[in-house]
C-alpha cells in the first residue's frame, strides 16, 4: 500500500499496534487533539500515517494526487505531524511550542508532554484551514 493512499484500514488498531507505552499514548493524544481541531475523523493512509481531511496536491510536472490535509505517523524516534502548510509565518508559534524540529512540511516531536498544546492546536488548526481553503 502506498502511503499516499487512503484507505479503511482501523486506526484504533494501529495506534494500539505502537509498541512503546509512551509514544502510543501520545499518539492517542495527537490523534483526539487532530480530530478536535479538523472536525474530521480520523482515516489511515497506506500503513503508518493517521491523516485527518484530503486535498488536492500538485506536483510540479501538473499532476494531482489526493494528500492528508494534516496528519502524523507515531515513528520510532519521533512523533512526525504532516502539516502540509509549511511553517511560514508561524515563527512565533513555533518559537513558543517547545522542543522540536522541522522539515519542509513536517514537525517532529520527541514527546508530546514538553510541547505548549495551545501552540500545537494552533498550528494544527492552521494547517488545515490553509488547506481546506484551497
Amino acid at each position: 500500500m502506498a502511503k499516499t493512499v487512503e484507505n479503511d484500514a482501523d486506526v484504533g488498531a494501529f495506534l494500539g499496534s505502537v509498541a512503546d507505552d509512551t509514544r502510543r499514548a501520545d499518539a492517542e493524544s495527537l490523534c483526539e487533539l487532530m480530530a478536535e481541531e479538523t472536525g474530521e475523523r480520523p482515516r489511515m493512509w497506506g500503513t503508518g500515517i493517521v491523516g485527518f481531511g484530503r486535498y488536492p496536491m500538485r506536483y510540479a510536472d501538473g499532476r494531482t494526487a489526493e494528500w492528508l490535509a494534516v496528519g502524523f505517523a507515531p515513528r520510532k524516534a519521533n512523533l512526525v505531524l504532516y502539516l502540509a502548510e509549511g511553517f511560514d509565518g508561524h515563527e512565533e508559534a513555533l518559537a513558543a511550542l517547545g522542543p522540536h524540529k522541522t522539515g519542509r512540511a513536517c514537525l517532529y516531536l520527541t514527546r508530546l508532554d514538553r510541547v505548549d498544546e495551545g501552540v500545537l492546536r494552533g498550528l494544527v488548526r492552521d494547517a488545515y484551514a490553509a488547506k481546506r481553503a484551497g
